[in-house]
């Protein structure tokens, strides 16, 4: 057993008292970590981040009813242009809105179905913690 590996059981042994149930689930613990894929998990912190801005959320839902122009979201969240073309870039580049060219104006819309998904899913977990 590695050094490493030594010190996560006598941790683990300190907080269970058991060495042979504390190795056994530094074992486990080992199995799961090895399944994680760093770059996916840093890939799904990004849209978390990108949800976490009351202005994001507030432009996400105003494109829950459809398509709108930069300037209409603009206008919709009372936030100057920069500002809004600088949440805008965090939505896209997080993959939660698509940006379609009209000529020199952006049209902007939810990427998929599931961005709806999630905001109605913080809706329930919203009003659970409330109830709860």
């Amino acid at each position: 057993m590695s050094d490493i590996s030594r010190e996560a059981v006598d941790r683990m042994t300190r907080l269970i008292g058991d060495p042979e149930k504390a190795e056994c689930k530094v074992n486990r613990l080992r199995s799961l970590t090895i399944e994680l894929d760093e770059a996916e998990l840093e890939s799904e912190a990004e849209i978390f981040r990108a949800l976490a801005d009351p202005c994001r959320l507030k432009i996400l839902s105003l494109l829950r009813e459809g398509e709108l122009c930069a300037c209409e979201i603009m206008v919709g969240v009372d936030r100057p242009q920069s500002s809004t073309s600088h949440h805008l870039s965090i939505l896209r580049d997080a993959g939660l809105i698509k940006e379609r060219k009209d000529g020199r104006w952006s049209r902007y819309r939810l990427a998929e179905g599931a961005v709806i998904e999630i905001l109605n899913l913080v809706k329930i977990l919203k009003d659970a913690s409330v109830e709860g």
